[in-house]
């Protein structure tokens, strides 16, 4: 692999800087979408049920909100109560909507860093590629003379295009696998974003009873 790496010239090492960094990116996604960090399934219930009768102790709330995303959000919804016992149904509901963006923001991170080594790395295979060619046929030509624009050895010229395409290939290497991982992140987030919205949609249904 070095060995081609190598061969492909320096066009190739942007691509390389692409790859380490796509392979850093979905580590750090896979890590940070996981359903417990993200959305635990009976954290909404558990909240509900701690708060039937009131809202709960500040530290009850603080713990809340280190669960996850969904936690915070929720935490979210008995501050702004514990703070004024008297809110409005729109403020109540404008203050969790103000921390689900900025749960959706978390969500979100580095799938545009995703998307943009997706795009580009295809293209920066090409443009190693045409450098390549440039100076293959360039070399072929001046060794050829005026007199035989295809002069060289005709194997030598086969193993330089070879070489200038290890860099589409190695580009597409890059952009297929972060393509997909951007797209499966992508539908992960959008399933957690709906989920987070309806269980806040319950959650200020539920928070409305406690209203003073």
């Amino acid at each position: 692999m070095f060995s081609i790496i190598q061969a492909a010239g320096w066009p190739i090492w942007p691509l390389v800087a692409c790859s380490v960094l796509a392979l850093a990116l979905v580590i750090e996604r896979f890590s940070s979408l996981k359903t417990p960090k993200v959305a635990p399934p009976k954290l909404l219930d558990e909240a509900i049920t701690v708060s039937r009768a009131s809202v709960p102790s500040p530290d009850v709330v603080s713990q809340l909100e280190q669960n996850s995303l969904l936690g915070e959000v929720l935490a979210s919804g008995f501050r702004a109560l514990n703070a004024n016992p008297r809110i409005s149904e729109d403020d109540l509901r404008s203050t969790l909507e103000g921390a689900g963006r900025q749960a959706a923001h978390k969500l979100e991170r580095y799938l545009a860093a995703l998307a943009t080594i997706a795009s580009a790395a295809p293209l920066l295979g090409l443009l190693g590629t045409v450098i390549g060619m440039i100076e293959i046929f360039g070399s072929q030509a001046g060794a050829g003379g005026a007199g035989n624009a295809t002069g060289g050895n005709p194997a030598q010229l086969a193993q330089g295009i070879s070489i200038a395409l290890y860099n589409t290939a190695f580009g597409l290497m890059v952009a297929i696998p972060s393509l997909i991982f951007w797209r499966y992140f992508r539908a992960r987030v959008d399933g957690y974003l709906l989920t987070m919205e309806l269980a806040a949609e319950r959650f200020v249904r539920h928070l409305n009873t406690l209203r003073k």
